[in-house]
């Protein structure tokens, strides 16, 4: 309970796109309305919560991104070197880590990194230093509302269009 009381993680409805709103939803050929929704994103990472793992439920027709946006100290922090790992999967589907940021009061306390986009699940740890480190960012949702297409429609191989002649020309140039 102290750990999930230190780290803190808060999702707030950040935007939402609407049919009919500022975004609007849309079509793609094929499928039903594509809505995308962002949730503000943020995490503390100190000596007393050393980790947090962002995790998301699998939902059909559904994809998550955690766009990350910044990593920074607070004025509370020591001067020290504080280094964030981030634990996530590659395009093979295996579990890497790899140092996201190496933050100095004195120096470096914040970084931007410009909505870096990571697909959840995802471990941050901090690997030296006792922090506060805050990890801000969005996570943001993409779902597909049903299809247009029967299963028959979306089977169906297009049939390939014969290859004319091209036509000569008549007259002078």
């Amino acid at each position: 309970m102290a750990a999930a009381s230190a780290s803190l993680a808060f999702q707030a409805q950040e935007s939402r796109a609407q049919p009919g709103g500022p975004v609007g939803a849309w079509r793609l050929r094929g499928l039903g309305a594509v809505t995308m929704d962002s949730f503000f994103f943020g995490c503390e990472l100190s000596g007393q919560a050393r980790s947090y793992t962002f995790r998301v439920e699998e939902e059909d027709n559904t994809e998550h991104v955690l766009a990350l946006s910044m990593l920074c100290l607070t004025g509370d922090a020591k001067e020290e070197s504080n280094v964030v790992e981030v634990v996530a999967r590659n395009h093979e589907d295996e579990e890497i880590a790899v140092p996201l940021a190496h933050l100095r009061l004195s120096c470096q306390p914040t970084l931007s990194l410009g909505d870096f986009p990571i697909q959840p699940p995802v471990t941050f740890h901090l690997k030296s230093g006792s922090g506060p480190v805050y990890v801000t960012g969005r996570h943001q949702i993409v779902s597909v509302e049903g299809s247009d297409l029967s299963e028959e429609e979306e089977n169906e191989d297009p049939e390939p269009q014969p290859i004319l002649p091209a036509k000569k020309r008549q007259g002078r140039l």
